[in-house]
């Protein structure tokens, strides 16, 4: 079995290297030579490996190897993704999965937690927004992908994994025990400020998050006949799906550009505008940002921003500018490639770059905005019985 295995790698193989002889007889360009070399080279490797290694690898696990090792040599957001991987990856933009409840980067070479989600066993355990993950039960996450570091986070629902923390003000890394659960994502959390204001914290922008915030806001308008005045949150928001955010930027905007993507090629380019049907239009929108909302978060805030239909307030965003695609391969795994930048509707690039808020505003104490934005009730002239009848009444 195994030697039929081999002998239908080698095949293939052999398949491209005929390809490529046979583009030879023609007026081939130096490039497709080159890559000719560099599978030759690739497949003499291979077969070195099977015929001489000292014990006996699965040819699989050899060529996906292979390709971990091509994409490292591209940005951090490229991955491949073997079948497990890949099924988990489709589960969490549901908005639900088993694990710590994460979002996490590399930065400068140190795998960093974007933000925490709310109510997940890590934000229980007292992870934070820019904790640096140094060890993973006891391994270096030192040259980890962020899809190695995913997987090794993942695990039963119930069972625990030990996280080595590195945090300023701390002298050396904390080990934090957490149990893993199964994370189910609410997108949309609000707070009714009372006559007409709503406060709106989006934590990601999952599957149906648009949805989600369609019916917060229908019924904030059927108690108050309209929205007088709106928040939305993005702090610590890490992002997610792109066409949630379009989508919701859609909510509030009637014309104009939402937000476009730039590939490597000019035929690349997608242009996504505001549709005027259904658009809410004639109440202030302030969105707050911080350094950790990213990717999604900063189409949104980008957005609204360029077309000046709301005051941005907060820290400088993340600056997760760019474009994935996840292809699905034959034997059921997939390649997560990064195949454009993001481009707000002014032509401002968000990657690397963020979004500058038009109002800068240093980190409030958490527990001092959840006090703040508490709705109390206040008693007015009209809640007086007996009080004489304004006009509009």
């Amino acid at each position: 079995m195994k030697s039929l295995r081999k002998k239908k790698v080698l095949s293939l193989i052999g398949a491209l290297v005929f390809v490529f002889l046979f583009l030879q007889r023609g007026s081939i360009s130096s490039f497709a030579r080159d890559r000719y070399e560099d599978l030759q080279l690739f497949a003499q490797v291979l077969n070195l490996v099977q015929q001489y290694y000292v014990e006996e690898v699965p040819t699989k696990k050899l060529i996906y190897g292979g390709i971990k090792g091509m994409l490292k040599e591209l940005d951090p957001h490229t991955n491949f993704l073997p079948p497990e991987v890949f099924k988990e990856f489709r589960s969490e933009t549901r908005g639900e999965f088993g694990g710590l409840g994460i979002e996490i980067t590399i930065k400068k070479g140190v795998l960093t937690i974007i933000s925490p989600i709310e109510d997940a066993p890590a934000w229980k355990a007292g992870l934070k927004a820019g904790d640096k993950i140094v060890a993973i039960n006891g391994e270096s996450t030192k040259g980890m992908t962020l899809e190695e570091a995913s997987q090794k986070m993942k695990g039963k629902s119930g069972t625990k994994v030990t996280l080595s923390i590195y945090r300023d003000g701390f002298d050396k890394p904390k080990d934090f025990v957490i149990k893993r659960g199964v994370v189910k994502l609410k997108s949309v959390k609000a707070t009714d400020l009372g006559d007409g204001y709503l406060y709106v914290r989006l934590t990601g922008f999952m599957a149906k998050t648009n949805r989600e915030l369609e019916r917060v806001l229908e019924k904030h308008e059927k108690k108050y006949k309209a929205i007088k005045g709106l928040i939305i949150d993005l702090r610590r928001n890490p992002g997610g799906l792109l066409d949630q955010a379009v989508k919701i930027s859609d909510m509030f905007l009637d014309k104009g550009i939402i937000v476009s993507t730039k590939g490597r090629k000019e035929k690349q380019k997608d242009v996504r505008k505001a549709r005027k049907p259904g658009s809410r239009l004639g109440f202030p929108i302030i969105v707050l940002i911080d350094e950790y909302s990213a990717s999604a978060s900063e189409i949104l805030a980008g957005a609204l921003q360029d077309n000046k239909r709301a005051l941005i307030m907060g820290k400088r965003s993340f600056g997760k500018g760019s474009v994935q695609s996840i292809i699905k391969l034959n034997d059921g795994s997939a390649l997560k490639l990064t195949v454009a930048r993001y481009y707000t509707p002014s032509g401002r690039s968000i990657q690397a770059e963020g979004i500058q808020p038009d109002v800068e505003v240093d980190s409030l104490d958490p527990k001092v905005f959840a006090k703040a934005k508490k709705h109390r009730r206040v008693r007015r002239e009209k809640d007086m019985r007996g009080h004489l009848l304004g006009e509009k009444e």
